[in-house]
């Protein structure tokens, strides 16, 4: 049986009548060709000739919704460009402009809690691998619905182990390209070891980062302590948890090696969305009791509070 050829009528009658799991989660979205928000997941495509599909050209934010506010909006909208501008990717639009379309999007979506993904890429014009391809970068911004972690989460704290996957070279450990594929390898190895997440190292065995998270200790002299952004992404909420620990006790960055962590009196995760969760047990064996302990608990709960009083409300 030959495959239907159909005219452009029909097949965006299609795409409109084709259901979609977006439908489930993605409140609106905005795209910079188009130049406009909608709200119908259906709809919610990117061209194939965009060098952001075909090549992972392009970078990307993470963005966590809470009460009504977009969290980090400011922090996230910088590292954006420091991405880009990495890349070569010159913005299709200003980074002022950015920011009011990402709280229009979030607002258009009307879900108090959620997230918001921006990613922009090389933009529309061919199958190779070129950028002189691309005469206009993209951009897209997604917001969709989601509920608050359960505060089992971090009281239970969760589950990591070493992995396989070596830890990005600096050239592209510093931008946060759509181009995840280590990151993904990294998910799937916790998944099949049955751990919440698992934990890469450079080849000198210094800890780099979790798959989609910064990592740090409360080293066993009661130092708050971050590895160096050198193979890993600068979260912003781990910078922020070293700036409030800073408040109350010392902190350093400096490289940490795999014993460290089974020393440790704490082992923590940052990340927007986890803002401080303990890593309880590592590569099978408890770090210290086993249980959440005080700093993850504190650091959570303060970090919290400002990302909320920092939140850009929509």
């Amino acid at each position: 049986m030959a495959t239907p050829l159909i005219s452009s009528q029909e097949w965006i009658q299609k795409v409109q009548d084709t259901p979609r799991k977006a439908e489930n989660f993605v409140t609106a979205f905005y795209e910079h060709s188009i130049g406009a928000i909608c709200t119908d997941a259906r709809l919610l495509r990117i061209p194939l000739d965009d060098h952001l599909v075909h090549r992972g050209d392009g970078c990307f934010e993470s963005l966590t919704i809470a009460e009504n506010r977009v969290l980090e909006l400011d922090a996230h909208i910088a590292r954006l460009e420091h991405s880009a501008a990495k890349l070569g990717i010159r913005a299709p639009l200003p980074y002022a402009e950015i920011r009011q379309i990402v709280l229009d999007t979030a607002k258009a979506g009307g879900a108090a809690h959620g997230s918001a993904k921006l990613l922009m890429g090389r933009g529309e014009g061919g199958l190779g691998i070129s950028p002189k391809e691309c005469p206009v970068a993209s951009f897209y911004c997604v917001a969709a619905k989601g509920n608050p972690p359960d505060p089992g989460y971090w009281e239970q704290g969760i589950t990591a182990c070493r992995s396989a996957i070596p830890a990005k070279q600096p050239f592209l450990a510093q931008i946060k390209s759509t181009n995840y594929l280590p990151n993904v390898f990294m998910a799937q190895e916790a998944e099949a070891k049955g751990v919440n997440v698992s934990i890469s190292f450079d080849e000198d065995g210094y800890l780099a980062e979790a798959a989609i998270a910064n990592v740090g200790i409360i080293d066993k002299n009661n130092i708050f302590v971050l590895p160096h952004f050198k193979r890993a992404l600068a979260g912003t909420t781990a910078l922020m948890a070293k700036s409030i620990a800073e408040t109350y006790m010392r902190t350093e960055t400096r490289n940490i090696r795999e014993e460290e962590i089974f020393e440790a009196k704490e082992f923590l995760l940052f990340g927007t969305g986890s803002q401080c969760v303990a890593i309880t047990h590592y590569e099978g064996e408890k770090i210290a009791d086993g249980v959440p302990m005080e700093n993850a608990k504190k650091l959570q709960k303060l970090i919290y509070q400002k990302l909320i009083e920092t939140g850009t409300p929509f």
